[in-house]
Formats: C-alpha cells, sequence, structure tokens
C-alpha cells in the first residue's frame, strides 16, 4: 500500500532550489563585461568571455566556476559539474564551489555525490544561517532521494521545524517517516498538516497507511475514506480504501472504490487486478477474464493475477490454458498454497489422479512448513518473555 508521490518531491525542490550563484570578486574589464552578459541573461555571450579568460588564465578558478554556473542554468548538469571539479582542482576554497558543486550533482539525481559534497559544508555553516537550513533540507532530500528514509527524516525534521508553514515538505517528511515505520512521527507530521490544510487528502492518506502498518485495520480504514471525501480524484485513494475493504471481506464495497480508481486511471493495473478478484468472488467470473487478460500481459511476473485467470479458465472449460496460468502462478511463488491446490482441483477433474495428489502433497508441506515457522516465533516470544532479567534470551 505505500507509494511516493514524485509529485511533491518534485513541488518541494523548487521551493527550496532558490538561485545560487557565485560571488563575484573585484571587477576588471573582461571579468565585467562577462558579469554584465550573465547579469542580462545573454548566456552563450558570457560563456564565451569565460572561455576565453579560461584559455588566458588556466590556473585562475573563477572563469571554470561560472562556466559552470551557466551550464547549471541551462540545465546541462553533466557538464556544470566537469567545470566545478577543474576549478575545485584549482581552488577547492573557493566561496560557494563546493555548494553549487553539490546542487549540481543533486539536479542531476547523483544524490550519493550530492551528499560527499553537502557533508562537510554543514559542519562550517553556523547553524541558524540560511546556508545552514538550506544544506539541511538538501541532506534530507539526498537520502530521501537514495531511499535512506531513517537518515531523511532527521533532516527533514529539523527542515520542517525552520519552516513550519511548508506543506509539501511536512508531507514529504510524512511520507520518509512512513517509508521508515516511525509511524507516531506519521501521527505527529499529520496533525501539523490538518493544521495547514485541514483537506488534505494525501494526509489522511498517509496516517491510513501508517495504521494500516500498525495493524489498526479500522482506523486506516477511516482515514482513506476521509481522503476520499477531501479529494475524490487523488491518485491511489480509491485502490487505498478499496484494498483495505478487500483485505476485511467487504468485496463489493471493494469492487466500488477499484472501479473508480480505473475511472481515475484506466491503466492502474493493480486496481483492475484486485478488481477481478473481487468479481470472481462475486462471482462475476466471465466479468473478471479480460481484465486479467489486459493485466498479465502488463505485469506477467503476478503470481496473484495468473492465479486469478487459471481459476477463470477452469470455470470456463478452458483446462489447457488453466493449466498454464496455474503451473506460472505456482511458479512465481512457489510458498503459494492456493496455486497448488487449484492445479489439485483441476487435475482431479481431468481425471488425472496421481498429478492431483502430488500437488495435495506440496499444499500439505507448505501448510506444515507454515505452521512450524510460526511455532518457532511464538515459541521465541515466550522464552523472551518469560527470561529474567539481565538474561539474554536462548536464541
Amino acid at each position: 500500500m505505500r507509494h511516493i508521490s514524485n509529485r511533491i518531491l518534485s513541488f518541494i525542490l523548487t521551493l527550496i532550489l532558490a538561485h545560487c550563484g557565485l560571488r563575484a570578486f573585484s571587477q576588471n574589464d573582461p571579468r565585467e563585461a562577462a558579469f554584465s552578459l550573465e547579469q542580462k541573461g545573454q548566456i552563450v555571450e558570457a560563456e564565451n568571455v569565460w572561455r576565453a579568460l579560461s584559455k588566458a588564465q588556466p590556473s585562475n578558478p573563477e572563469p571554470f566556476a561560472h562556466l559552470g554556473l551557466l551550464e547549471a542554468r541551462q540545465e546541462h548538469y553533466t557538464e556544470a559539474v566537469a567545470y566545478y571539479r577543474k576549478a575545485m582542482a584549482l581552488n577547492p576554497t573557493m566561496p560557494r564551489l563546493q555548494f553549487n558543486l553539490g546542487l549540481a550533482y543533486f539536479k542531476e539525481g547523483d544524490y550519493k555525490e550530492a551528499l560527499q559534497q553537502f557533508k562537510p559544508l554543514e559542519k562550517t555553516e553556523p547553524p541558524a544561517s540560511e546556508e545552514a537550513q538550506r544544506l539541511v533540507i538538501l541532506i534530507g532530500m539526498s537520502h530521501y532521494g537514495l531511499a535512506e528514509f531513517a537518515a531523511a527524516t532527521p533532516y527533514l525534521k529539523r527542515a520542517a521545524d525552520s519552516d513550519a508553514q511548508n506543506l509539501p515538505l511536512l508531507l514529504t517528511l510524512a511520507h520518509s517517516c512512513l517509508l521508515s515505520n516511525q509511524y507516531q512521527c506519521v501521527l505527529d507530521a499529520f496533525h501539523r498538516i490538518v493544521a495547514l490544510n485541514a483537506e488534505s487528502a494525501e494526509a489522511d492518506m498517509l496516517v491510513g497507511e501508517a495504521l494500516d502498518e500498525m495493524k489498526d485495520t479500522l482506523g486506516a480504514t477511516r482515514e482513506f475514506r476521509a481522503a476520499v471525501l477531501a479529494n475524490p480524484k487523488e491518485p491511489y485513494v480509491h485502490f487505498g480504501l478499496g484494498y483495505l475493504l478487500w483485505t476485511q471481506g467487504q468485496t463489493e464495497d471493494a469492487a466500488i472504490q477499484f472501479q473508480a480508481e480505473l475511472a481515475n486511471d484506466p491503466q492502474d493495473f493493480q486496481a483492475m487486478l484486485y478488481l477481478a478478484d473481487s468479481l470472481i468472488q462475486m462471482n462475476q467470473v466471465e466479468d473478471a477474464r479480460p481484465l486479467l487478460e489486459k493485466v498479465t500481459k502488463i505485469d506477467p511476473a503476478s503470481p496473484m493475477g495468473h492465479l486469478d485467470l487459471g481459476i477463470v479458465y477452469a470455470d470456463a472449460g478452458r483446462n489447457a490454458d488453466a493449466l498454464r496460468e496455474l503451473k506460472r502462478a505456482a511458479a512465481l511463488d512457489p510458498s503459494g498454497v492456493k496455486a497448488h491446490w487449484r492445479l489439485a482441483r483441476l487435475y482431479r477433474s481431468m481425471g488425472k489422479t496421481a498429478e492431483a495428489n502430488a500437488e495435495l502433497t506440496k499444499s500439505k508441506k507448505i501448510n506444515e512448513a507454515a505452521r512450524e515457522g510460526l511455532l518457532k516465533v511464538m515459541s521465541r516470544g515466550s522464552r523472551q518473555s518469560s527470561a529474567p532479567q539481565g538474561v539474554l534470551p536462548v536464541k
């Protein structure tokens, strides 16, 4: 049920990546002309002057630094990095140079290299300065971009505390908390979000996902219903509610939500898959078939898609097709009992008793292994709870 909103990520980057230039030094003729052209937005002309200066003064880092800046303004980040690297080799302490190099890596999507530049700068800036606050959010977003959510969250918290009215930042913080399993953090961010926007569907969804992870299914369902009311066009909102209802056996209501998701996004194959499964449970098997045939083409690695399509084909008497789909489902999910049980039923209906018994044996072994695993977990938990204080539990 987890998802990350690229829309939030791109919006928040727009907010934080303000113009970052290099400080000018004393002006003389060619440099003054280059600065003047930069300020007028005449990038090509400015680049020509800086290139001429870089050739005339190859040991001067400033022309290379400004060429990097001009390339970055044109979103030519690879070229910008190359120029910044040349300038760094000549003078690594040049004001703002390392920051701009990190920023070019960040905008290019190379978050690992961006962190290599930002982290040392974090130690040198006064904590209350604007530069330090900018570094905090860039470091947080770099970790976020690397899916290092546990590392991103403390930085995003600090950034949100410094900019309490920034709704996209709070939503990103909530995502990071959720994806690092910090559910109380999600709830704390939610309260701050609703204080700014009481009708935030995405905030309701985030809390719903957190509550679902905490096994509070009823609470999660309540939050997703609130999200649907707040914005029925929000991506994934109907699917999220439908999935929760589906897990509770409320198949008809779940199907309505999956259909609503498909009305918003006709290509959402997850909504197609779960709608088809709901239709099978509602004995509308033939209606499920075209959905499942489409799903298995979009995502041929879906065990559930092949399993359900095998069930549909078996119901229609298409035994060869059913056999193919059920075998595919079993191969994709070897620990899944349902595919083997369905294969056993199909073989038996075809008069293949030996094959049916073999599949039933596989199902039995899978169930026994699952029970043994559960008993081991329960036994370990019992030993841990009864262990005397100060004594490590037996592993």
